[in-house]
């Protein structure tokens, strides 16, 4: 995950509607059942996939009222947490 991908998304979110990136996580979701794509091409959706969740998550501490620097800060640390363990 790479914390200024999730920033823009989450910044799109704002401007925008998460609805965006639910159904674009949907759509590259359904993608990666492609037999033919190769290792390298599903890291790079994986690697989409998961920064647009964390963007979502970010957007949900942000509607409960975290501020954006913290909502990222915390969820990047909650990452970082869960790969050290």
């Amino acid at each position: 995950m790479k914390l200024p991908i999730i920033k823009h998304l989450s910044n799109f979110i704002e401007n925008n509607d998460e609805d965006y990136l639910v159904e674009t996580i949907e759509v590259l979701e359904d993608l990666t059942e492609v037999p033919s794509l190769k290792d390298e091409e599903l890291d790079v959706l994986g690697e989409l996939i998961s920064n647009m969740y964390g963007a979502l998550e970010v957007h949900k501490e942000m509607k409960n009222g975290v501020s954006k620097k913290e909502a990222l800060n915390g969820f990047m640390k909650r990452v970082v947490g869960s790969i050290d363990q």
